[in-house]
């Protein structure tokens, strides 16, 4: 990508601008980022929070379910990490893990699932009236994709740790996951809390349109509105003819 480090700069200037403005106004924002593994959630995130501060800026990416965990209400886990007044919160993986890998890996039963999708959408709608600004990505990739990329992290010994036993069995459960996705975004897509979707088989490209559309979305003094716009080949709000015209892969 063209001038991809002057431009990210350019991006992390508006993000500690948009940080300013949440402290002074105590706001509270909460970001997911979900997608298919060796999507470049690591990667993204870690250009959002750069250069912000940690006091008021938080990754969570939780582990398994403990026991305790699994015997209360599935939503109940993430409750205590969700942002106060002046903190921007960003969830690396979320409560769509019940929708996705759990799913496909068979870690919950049936009515689990339907019962997360039935909770899911009141939960969100909960937090964005108590005042929390929510935002949900996706990021997808290629089969082929990631596949490159898993093999890149084996041979690389700096990144191997996060090739996980899940993860090597990504690309023979490709179709469930997808299935998985598909199901998903349709489900739990809304106007009040909608996904928005990036094609992220250029990495570079993901990360600059995801820090876009988030500063986008968001109000702040002194936004520089003329470097946030987004390419539509990269980034997308759901809609369910995304599955007839290609922009999620098969």
């Amino acid at each position: 990508m063209d001038n991809y480090k002057s431009i990210l700069r350019a991006l992390q200037i508006e993000l500690v601008k948009l940080q300013r403005h949440f402290i002074a106004c105590d706001h509270r924002i909460l970001v997911i980022v979900e997608g298919r593994d060796a999507a470049g959630k690591d990667g993204v995130i870690k250009r959002i929070v750069q250069h912000l501060s940690p006091r008021e800026t938080r990754v969570v990416a939780l582990g398994k379910p403990s026991a305790r965990d699994a015997a209360t209400w599935y939503f109940q886990r993430y409750v205590p990490y969700l942002p106060a007044s002046a903190e921007f919160v960003i969830f690396n993986r979320s409560w769509y893990n019940r929708a996705g890998v759990e799913r496909v890996m068979g870690f919950c039963n049936e009515a689990d699932y339907q019962r997360f999708f039935r909770m899911v959408a009141p939960f969100e709608h909960m937090l964005i009236d108590s005042g929390i600004q929510l935002r949900k990505y996706f990021l997808d990739i290629d089969k082929s994709e990631q596949q490159e990329r898993f093999l890149a992290r084996e041979q690389d010994p700096l990144s191997n740790w996060k090739i996980s036993p899940i993860d090597r069995e990504a690309q023979s459960n490709w179709e469930n996951y997808s299935q998985a996705r598909n199901e998903m975004l349709r489900r739990s897509h809304s106007d009040l809390a909608p996904w928005v979707i990036i094609r992220a088989n250029n990495k570079k490209a993901a990360r600059i349109n995801l820090i876009k559309d988030l500063l986008s979305s968001l109000d702040y003094d002194g936004k520089d509105e003329k470097i946030l716009k987004k390419d539509s080949n990269i980034i997308q709000r759901y809609k369910p003819e995304m599955l007839d015209t290609g922009f999620l892969a098969d």
